[in-house]
């Protein structure tokens, strides 16, 4: 079970996470805090795997939290969760040593995904700001499928290998209208204009 603390400075916010986490498998909110200040009290009583934070907080911010977690011993993985995507927001929270950077339009299944890939070590950004955190150059070095959702990921390897929505519906024994809409949010999540772009970019992050 993966331990989770929700932090976030609106209270409407947290109960609403909370409520939605508690419908995944596997993880479990184990506390609520305000800002970071109180955030850090959590911690050293619920010793959470996982911190899951705002980046824009009164008092002690998202981003001072992250460093504050990283500097813990052993360190707390963290991930900003956040409506802000600008520059400073981004690289702050992967220079200060978030595992994650989300923004709060996810789905509840890609946020759940995202918590589990951290808790296994790995490193989750959101990939309409991954050029802004790492650069051009080194976009590819994190995982950028591990955003997606496990019906994506079945579909974008179908995708990969050059399947038809009709041979990928055929094949993992779904409609294909279904495939369709995974389709089209890969799309999104990837950053492809067309089919063609996100092929060839599916193709080179599974070889």
């Amino acid at each position: 079970m993966i331990s989770v603390l929700v932090v976030d400075d609106q209270q409407l916010l947290r109960r609403g996470l909370r409520l939605l986490l508690g419908t995944e498998p596997g993880i479990e909110v184990v506390g609520e805090a305000a800002d970071g200040q109180e955030a850090l009290v959590m911690v050293e009583r619920r010793r959470p795997d996982v911190v899951l934070a705002d980046a824009r907080m009164p008092g002690m911010d998202g981003l001072e939290l992250v460093r504050a977690l990283a500097g813990l011993d052993p360190p707390v993985t963290a991930v900003v969760l956040t409506t802000f995507d600008d520059e400073d927001i981004v690289r702050g929270a992967v220079g200060a040593g978030a595992a994650g950077f989300l923004l709060k339009d996810v789905t509840t299944d890609q946020l759940a995904e995202a918590i589990r890939a951290v808790a296994r070590g790995g490193m989750v950004i959101d990939p309409r700001v991954a050029r802004i955190a790492f650069g051009p150059e080194e976009v590819s070095s994190p995982d950028p499928l591990a955003i997606l959702t496990r019906a994506e990921r079945l579909v974008a390897e179908r995708i990969a290998r050059g399947l038809t929505n009709a041979e990928i519906a055929a094949e993992l024994v779904i409609a294909e209208g279904t495939v369709k809409n995974h389709v089209i949010n890969l799309l999104r999540k990837l950053g492809q204009r067309d089919r063609t772009g996100l092929a060839l970019a599916l193709y080179r992050a599974l070889s």
